[in-house]
């Protein structure tokens, strides 16, 4: 497999980076049958996070018997300060089985953390660095804004950040301002939530930058397959593939919900992140699904919003949540069959 320096980490990754969100919707011998098939296939770069439920616990479980031959990433969620976030990355380690990790990252954090305050969620960073706990350190974020703040202020080692084959030229400016600094750039949301259903494309999109490595979230055997091979022959990215990829962006322009979850939780339950993107879910995968009795009722819960706004608040996009949902309620209720 192609590898990439990760940076000024002068870490060798492979271009293809495996996502482990979505291991922790599978069994434990599910899990780690991909995660071998994965590194069996030369993926050597593997991106967790404390807050992915059991994914690290099983990435451990797969692979700590080959634990020097590969690279691993994780993060900081959920830590407030400096003592959160050492105590986080020692359940981490554990998990992980393992006593250190190659990259630890502040999970989307805003604002960024004071440098000087020995408090800081940073000094924590710097503390698991001088400990030994982890090699490197890093960020993740939503916000374009913050991203570009973070990889000029030198302090960062790596910026993970949602790029795709639809990207804003704004939100691909980072790409420069990462290779100008010596910043691993990681890219997080390559399929953009799912909503892109073309893999050929969205990675052909994505190889074109050479300093920039996506985590391609994986679930199934079929699906790593599918990256691994394209990994093996990568697609061109020809007349015809940019013809496709300027469809996509005119079909999901203006405001749309990535799916990045930080909307939650709801005093209501409404399943945000999935409701927020109903319409392009019902176009672009298999539509029974979502019109089950199940998802009727979760839709039917945007009726019982108490317009407190708070998802709006916390959406790094700044979208108008509550708006938006009572939009895919109205084209839901347009597919639901009659009774």
């Amino acid at each position: 497999m192609e590898t990439t320096t990760l940076g000024r980490t002068g870490l060798k990754v492979t271009r293809t980076g495996f996502g482990a969100l979505p291991i922790q919707r599978v069994d434990f011998e599910t899990a780690r049958t991909i995660l071998r098939a994965a590194y069996e296939g030369g993926i050597t770069f593997f991106d967790t996070a404390r807050g992915y439920s059991d994914s690290e616990e099983k990435l451990g479980y797969a692979l700590a018997d080959v634990r020097d031959e590969i690279t691993i990433a994780t993060k900081a969620s959920g830590a407030k300060d400096r003592a959160s976030l050492l105590a986080g990355l020692e359940v981490s380690l554990s998990k992980l089985n393992t006593d250190h990790v190659d990259l630890l990252q502040l999970h989307n954090v805003f604002p960024l953390p004071d440098p000087e305050d020995p408090e800081s969620l940073y000094a924590g960073l710097l503390e698991a660095q001088r400990r030994g706990m982890t090699r490197f350190i890093g960020l993740t974020n939503h916000r374009i804004a913050v991203a570009v703040e973070a990889a000029r202020s030198g302090l960062y080692d790596t910026i993970q950040f949602p790029l795709s084959a639809i990207s804003a030229d704004k939100d691909l400016e980072l790409v420069e301002v990462c290779r100008e600094h010596n910043l691993g750039l990681i890219a997080m949301k390559a399929l953009c939530g799912g909503l892109l259903t073309n893999a050929r494309m969205a990675f052909a999109a994505l190889r074109c930058y050479d300093n920039v490595v996506p985590i391609w979230g994986i679930q199934r055997l079929s699906e790593l397959e599918e990256f691994l091979a394209l990994d093996a022959n990568p697609p061109v990215l020809d007349e015809e593939m940019l013809a496709l990829i300027e469809r996509e962006k005119a079909e999901l322009a203006g405001d749309f919900c990535r799916g990045c979850g930080y909307c939650l939780p709801c005093p209501v339950d409404i399943p945000i992140p999935m409701a927020a993107r109903m319409s392009f879910l019902l176009r672009r995968s298999p539509s029974e699904r979502w019109l089950s009795p199940e998802w009727q009722e979760q839709m039917g819960r945007i009726d019982d919003c108490l317009e407190c706004r708070q998802c709006a608040d916390r959406c790094p996009y700044g979208l108008d949540t509550p708006n938006l949902l009572k939009k895919m309620l109205a084209d839901y209720r347009a597919f639901v069959p009659a009774a």
